[in-house]
């Protein structure tokens, strides 16, 4: 193939952290807080702006809480974890590398035993959703960010559950259609959908939520950065503005602006439908392709956030995994010298292949101009393979 002339105007394609917001500059950082205590009442006002129009873009519901956390999304979920799972069994699922990492965490460091780990063999589909016991507390992931694997949606959870529901939603809010209600903890990070800087997380939580650290006290030591409850009370105070520990008031702007410039696209409707229109660039060209498709085996299941795509040309199933992985480290090395694309390698534990952030802050016209860039690095690749 001859190599493309034209290439996308912000060729950032990072699942994380994700692309800033189209038109972003340094400018948007001018109104920060900076060398100035998070304390302080202008500190705080920012934080607690942040927290307020979070809800509003969400919708989450008003009688949820919503605290700014440490860490990130990981941060946010463990705090989850460690602060709520033990009252009850437990059903976890894991189908891909950060569902994994939350089974293994609740069976080998909280070692809990009440628990049933629903998981699939390989990347590419999702475990038995009609298994899942809600009598127990349930932990999973909105959208599996390495395998492009997400719930359909939020009908498989019953309303009327015994247990708390803990999801992982940081690579589906903002981009997904979430029914609130049926999620009691909710996290995820700036970094994600709306291409804020990292270290930062968020939490949600529902009433249920709540109830559940004022009655429940886990039986193991929590470090102060877990801790969302004192002597028995909710700690609210984090859920004003109140940060655990030294928030980033330069990344708290850059998150303002994020939001801020979610709601002058029209908000969550807006956001949904950016995800799904590059979503739609991609799906039409791997119809139009035979060498490449979906690594979700299921449509209803298909990520418009985390876009992961499997290798199917004959030559290069033939290879071994390692030599896979590096054949795809070379084609994604191409298409980033020719500074037509950056980060679009697959997760390091997922199959060999292609994952391309289509979170709403990237525009499906730069992606357009990707592909076939894509084409051009994997056939100039495989010609060198062939040599």
């Amino acid at each position: 193939m001859n190599k493309p002339t034209k290439k996308p105007n912000r060729p950032y394609f990072s699942s994380g952290p994700c692309s800033k917001r189209p038109g972003w500059t340094l400018a948007a950082l001018e109104d920060n807080f900076h060398s100035r205590s998070h304390r302080a009442k202008g500190g705080k006002a920012k934080l607690n702006e942040v927290i307020v129009k979070s809800k509003e873009v969400l919708g989450l519901p008003s009688d949820y809480h919503l605290g700014i956390v440490p860490a990130s999304d990981t941060g946010a979920i463990e705090m989850a974890m460690w602060s709520l799972l033990g009252e009850r069994g437990v059903d976890v699922l894991g189908w891909e590398s950060f569902g994994m990492t939350w089974v293994k965490d609740i069976k080998d460091q909280l070692k809990l035993t009440n628990v049933n780990a629903h998981t699939v063999d390989g990347y590419g589909q999702l475990p038995d959703l009609s298994k899942v016991n809600f009598d127990n507390d349930v932990v999973f992931t909105w959208n599996g960010t390495t395998s492009g694997v997400c719930v359909p949606n939020a009908e498989w959870i019953p309303a009327d559950r015994k247990g708390l529901t803990i999801c992982d939603a940081t690579s589906g809010v903002f981009a997904m259609e979430i029914d609130f209600t049926k999620l009691d903890v909710v996290t995820w990070s700036w970094q994600k959908a709306l291409g804020g800087e990292g270290a930062h997380g968020m939490i949600a939580l529902s009433p249920r939520a709540v109830e559940r650290l004022e009655s429940y006290t886990p039986s193991w030591p929590m470090p102060k950065i877990f801790r969302l409850a004192n002597k028995g009370k909710f700690a609210k105070g984090i859920f004003d503005g109140a940060t655990i520990n030294t928030p980033s008031l330069m990344a708290t702007e850059d998150v303002l602006d994020a939001l801020n410039w979610s709601s002058s696209i029209g908000g969550l409707p807006g956001l949904i439908r950016r995800s799904q229109d590059n979503l739609n660039v991609i799906s039409q060209w791997v119809d139009q392709t035979d060498w490449v498709e979906f690594l979700a085996t299921e449509k209803e299941t298909r990520s418009s956030t985390s876009i992961c795509l499997s290798i199917t040309h004959p030559q290069f199933k033939k290879l071994d995994g390692d030599t896979q992985k590096k054949f795809v480290k070379e084609v994604t090395a191409l298409i980033d010298k020719e500074g037509a694309g950056y980060d679009i390698n697959s997760y390091k534990d997922a199959p060999a292949g292609l994952r391309i952030w289509g979170g709403a802050t990237v525009e499906s016209s730069d992606i357009g101009l990707l592909l076939p860039w894509i084409e051009w690095a994997f056939f100039a690749t495989l010609e060198k393979y062939n040599q």
